[in-house]
């Protein structure tokens, strides 16, 4: 038996005793009020012991009020969480939300019990499993990678022939055009190997001069004969001789003229020899390197290129690319026209956009590492070859089924 339970029995067992005295002294006294002043204090005091419920009237609370204030606490209950899905998916998926709960939320999901107790009703709104499609796009992959500035269209000179330098008219950065100057040598052999073919021509022509009279003697010499020999003047012995000696003569007269065409072959030679000495640009472009000094002695072309001592070089910068190594793992993703960005590590705050032209068709096996060529959009203006440069190529399957759908349309 509870404690309330043992209180109440032990209330009613005082009462009791109360009213027995009031009915044992109104019989006593015969029919008269005898209950004594301690009596009545005592009843006063049980009343108010008493745990029963109080006499007045409860009054409940509005229900009216309170369908008003629960929804509106359910509303805002669904707006937090809401605001805390929109944090969390796209705004597609938001606006879906935000669709369900209007409709879907109303005066009438809240149910009030009999009772007086609300209770509220089962709610619409369900968690997106995990492996709902949503429509942002699948992520993107990125390749890393670096290399190298390249100018691929660059010269190296060289010395044709052996000489000393005797004037660098150029320095490293100036730019230059085809056939400009750039070095100057001098040879000595080479600048009387001229003279000396000269010279032999113009022996070759005193002796052209010389068959050419010699032949037309014999032709005179060959038709007098032929004229005697018709008359029977001459014999036939003698005109044989002079058929000879015309012959004999013309063909003097053409080797005469072959050594003069070989003296021509010889200045030729020399003059350009002597003409090489002076060397000019073969391209267009900016000289980036310059090894040649006043005095040196050079070699030449063949051992120049052997013992790897050129002039200068000169680069065309308007044709710039990067050659940068990315890992053989990724070359599967690897395609032309993909692009991305690269940074020089020289103006490591200015990066620019660039664009795969070429994969090099063969993998380094020392590296392991596949090498590709990038064009480049609006690089550093002060760029220069050979400078480090890292790119990052975002390579995303979505993205690339779409440009590969749209190479095959066109």
């Amino acid at each position: 038996m509870s404690c309330r339970a043992k209180y109440t029995i032990a209330i009613e067992d005082c009462r009791k005793r109360v009213r027995g005295r009031g009915f044992a002294a109104v019989g006593h006294s015969g029919g008269m009020n005898t209950t004594s002043e301690h009596d009545r204090d005592l009843a006063a005091k049980l009343r108010s012991l008493s745990i029963e419920p109080a006499a007045f009237k409860t009054e409940p609370p509005d229900r009216q009020a309170r369908r008003r204030v629960i929804p509106g606490a359910i509303l805002a209950l669904v707006a937090t969480a809401s605001l805390a899905v929109a944090l969390l998916y796209r705004p597609e998926t938001l606006e879906r939300i935000e669709t369900v709960l209007a409709g879907l939320i109303s005066k009438d999901e809240i149910t009030i019990s009999v009772d007086g107790t609300d209770r509220p009703a089962a709610s619409p709104i369900r968690a997106l499993p995990s492996d709902t499609p949503t429509k942002r796009g699948l992520p993107t992959r990125e390749v890393t990678g670096s290399g190298y500035v390249v100018a691929p269209d660059i010269a190296t000179v060289f010395s044709k022939y052996e000489g000393r330098i005797v004037a660098v008219e150029v320095e490293a950065g100036d730019r230059v055009v085809p056939g400009q100057v750039l070095v100057r040598l001098d040879d000595a052999g080479a600048r009387f190997a001229l003279q000396g073919a000269e010279i032999a021509r113009q022996s070759a022509e005193l002796a052209l001069a010389a068959k050419t009279i010699e032949l037309g003697q014999a032709r005179s010499s060959l038709k007098r004969t032929e004229r005697l020999a018709g008359r029977d003047a001459m014999s036939a012995q003698t005109l044989e001789e002079a058929k000879t000696a015309f012959d004999a003569a013309e063909n003097a007269a053409l080797q005469a003229r072959q050594d003069v065409a070989k003296a021509d072959l010889d200045i030729d030679r020399a003059r350009e020899q002597v003409e090489a000495l002076t060397v000019r640009a073969p391209i267009s472009g900016t000289v980036t390197r310059l090894t040649a000094h006043v005095g040196d002695t050079v070699l030449s072309r063949e051992d120049s290129v052997r013992e790897n001592e050129n002039l200068l070089a000169i680069a065309d910068m308007a044709t710039m690319v990067i050659d940068a190594d990315v890992a053989e793992a990724n070359i599967a993703l690897m395609r032309s026209g993909l692009r991305g960005e690269a940074v020089l590590d020289g103006f490591p705050d200015r990066p620019f956009a660039v664009e795969v032209s070429k994969i090099a068709p063969m993998i380094s096996r020392e590296k392991g590492t596949v090498t590709l060529r990038l064009s480049l959009s609006s690089p550093p203006s002060d760029m220069r070859p050979a400078m480090a440069a890292r790119i990052r190529l975002l390579v995303g399957e979505a993205g690339d089924s779409t440009d590969h759908q749209q190479g095959a349309e066109r």
